[in-house]
């Protein structure tokens, strides 16, 4: 299938690897010049390498979602380089797990601001020139866990729930300028992320890893935890011309692990 999106342009956030590398390749694949911004220059390096290799268009920009200069830097140069930016991936790193009670406010507050505020803000420097152009896409990569609560994850189950209610307003209020605003909800997808979290289950329930992952996967009704390029391609869907009537959204990609309707 013809998404329509050669030509345009993305900045994805987390882009050289895990969740958000997925959505730049998938990207790319179809035609779409990514600027890749993440904190690590050798896994830059490599993403872009990959990608430009298969004949597709990347650039790779330096920045940490905590640091808003170098976000403002970041963003800054993809617009130099590739043009106007036509779809936004809104996409940051999990904090450690943990439950809510005894969380120190100093932790909110950097969380919130690197977790959170650079979504913000990031949209508010593009927004203006989509609107100018009738045309743009806003994705932002949250979790199941603003549907249905991960006990081990309170910082983060609140935080990314705080981007679902603002990602709602602002598809309203953008609808009639050609833009959707949409956010994609994994459930567990092989990412270092995901090893993470397993090994942290591992731990509290005293049980080995390898034993903690197959709890996991029996508790998905596809039976496996899905992968990068799977979470891409629903991505670049709804980034697409063809998903231009779907807003506003919350879209799982879970294997059906979400209990609820």
């Amino acid at each position: 299938m013809d998404l329509q999106l050669k030509g345009k342009t993305a900045l994805v956030f987390g882009g050289s690897k895990g969740l958000g590398r997925g959505i730049a390749d998938a990207l790319a694949a179809e035609g779409v010049a990514v600027a890749i911004v993440a904190r690590t220059q050798a896994t830059i390096d490599r993403a872009v390498s990959e990608i430009t290799a298969r004949g597709g268009r990347a650039i790779g920009l330096a920045g940490d979602l905590a640091n808003w200069a170098s976000i403002e830097t970041a963003v800054k140069s993809a617009r130099d380089q590739l043009g106007p930016i036509d779809i936004l991936v809104n996409n940051s790193g999990g904090p450690p797990p943990s439950g809510v009670i005894g969380v120190k406010p100093e932790v909110w507050e950097a969380q919130f601001h690197a977790m959170v505020m650079p979504f913000f803000r990031v949209t508010d420097m593009l927004i203006a020139e989509m609107r100018s152009r009738k045309w743009g896409r806003v994705l932002n990569v949250a979790s199941f866990s603003v549907v249905e609560p991960i006990p081990s994850i309170g910082i983060s189950n609140t935080l990314r729930s705080a981007i679902v209610g603002w990602a709602k307003t602002l598809a309203n209020e953008v609808a009639r300028d050609g833009i959707t605003v949409n956010t994609l909800l994994p459930g567990s997808i092989a990412t270092d992320r995901q090893i993470q979290l397993t090994a942290a289950t591992a731990k509290r329930q005293n049980i080995t890893p390898e034993e903690a992952r197959r709890r996991t996967e029996s508790a998905i009704p596809v039976g496996r935890v899905g992968t990068p390029e799977e979470f891409g391609a629903v991505a670049a869907f709804y980034a697409s011309p063809l998903a231009a009537y779907v807003t506003g959204s919350l879209i799982r990609i879970d294997g059906g692990l979400i209990r609820s309707v």
